[in-house]
């Protein structure tokens, strides 16, 4: 069961340390103090994750067991890679035969039995590439996709959601029917086509907000679990994606 942690001393670190003022400035340095005293960020280190987003996906799958039988994973914004790590260790994937294909615009140290690819997810050429290297229809696409941040709450919002909708399209293109789809989304609408679309080709929508995602961050996942399969006349476009959607409420 992955349970919160409880206290600071698990890695033998204190909670509440104080970065010195030095030449920082004062939104660094208290971004700096929230991240060394963050209790998921220490577990990550004690346990071997590359980031404390390790235990959002974990979280997730222990109430909704999208990685149970997980043969292939797809994992776009992959980077640093702990939901790769993860991944690669589900599906038992190996360097000789790997089992998860990675993908992100940063650079990412290999991991064994992943397949990484340095690409910015939206060029032409990045869906092929990605499916010719996974070697057959993925049971999991997985999206912790966001635009870089400018500052402006709703430009960052719809930037990050158009992101998810071609994750949504692409995922609908390559799943193995029965398959789940999980992407980062954020709180504040511009979402109803997208629940539609989700909502006409998975059993279930829904969405979650982990524990270990911060109280204060509008970050949210959508999760869409049992592929329908795709239809006979090919099923949804990523060039019918909008970036104009309706607000939905969340459920």
């Amino acid at each position: 069961m992955t349970k919160p942690p409880i206290g600071g001393n698990r890695t033998g670190r204190k909670l509440g340390q104080k970065v010195k003022k030095g030449k920082l400035k004062a939104s660094s340095r208290r971004w700096i103090e929230r991240h060394i005293n963050d209790p998921y960020v220490q577990r990550a280190q004690l346990e071997g994750y590359r980031a404390r987003a390790a235990f959002k996906l974990l979280e997730i799958d222990e109430k909704h067991k999208i990685l149970s039988g997980a043969r292939r994973i797809i994992d776009l914004g992959a980077a640093p890679g702990s939901w790769s790590q993860i991944a690669a260790n589900v599906t038992r994937s190996t360097d000789a035969e790997p089992k998860v294909v990675a993908i992100d615009f940063l650079a990412m140290d290999p991991l064994p039995g992943v397949h990484i690819f340095q690409l910015d997810f939206l060029d032409p050429t990045a869906p092929d590439k990605i499916m010719e290297a996974l070697g057959g229809a993925p049971d999991l696409v997985l999206s912790d996709m966001a635009a870089p941040t400018t500052g402006h709450r709703q430009t960052d919002h719809i930037r990050t959601m158009h992101l998810c909708e071609v994750a949504a399209y692409f995922a609908i293109d390559v799943l193995a029917p029965g398959g789940h789809f999980l992407a980062k989304t954020f709180q504040g609408g511009t979402e109803r086509e997208l629940l539609n679309l989700l909502k006409q080709n998975f059993k279930q929508v829904i969405h979650v907000k982990p524990a270990s995602s911060r109280a204060e961050s509008v970050e949210m996942f959508l999760l869409a679990k049992g592929f329908k399969g795709r239809q006979a006349d090919g099923g949804a476009s990523r060039e019918d994606v909008s970036e104009d959607l309706d607000e939905a409420p969340a459920e």
